[in-house]
C-alpha cells in the first residue's frame, strides 16, 4: 500500500511539472506577436525604430518571465517536491 502512495506522489509531481511547462507556450506566442507588430510599426514609420525596438524588447523581457517561472516550478516539482512529500507520508505512517 505504501508503494502505491509513493507512486501516486511521483506521478502527480511529474504530471504537475508537465502541466507547468505548458505555460511556456504563452510567452512564445506573445513574443512572436510583439515582434510581428513591431516590424509592422517600423515598416510604417521607420523614424520611430529606436522607440519601437526599445518598447518591444522590454515587453518581451516581461513576457519571458512567465516561462521562467513555469520552468522553476517544474524543476521544483521534479526534484524537490517528491522527496519532501514522501518524507511527510513516511512520518504520517510512522516509518
Amino acid at each position: 500500500m505504501l508503494e502505491l502512495a509513493v507512486g501516486i506522489i511521483l506521478g502527480a509531481c511529474a504530471l504537475g511539472a508537465g502541466i507547468a511547462m505548458v505555460a511556456g507556450i504563452g510567452p512564445g506566442i506573445g513574443e512572436g506577436n510583439a515582434v510581428a507588430k513591431a516590424c509592422e510599426a517600423i515598416g510604417r514609420q521607420p523614424e520611430t525604430r529606436s522607440e519601437v525596438t526599445t518598447t518591444m524588447l522590454m515587453g518581451c523581457a516581461v513576457a519571458e518571465t512567465t516561462g521562467l517561472y513555469a520552468l522553476i516550478i517544474a524543476i521544483l516539482l521534479l526534484f524537490v517536491a517528491p522527496g519532501r512529500l514522501v518524507n511527510i507520508l513516511l512520518e504520517a505512517v510512522g516509518k
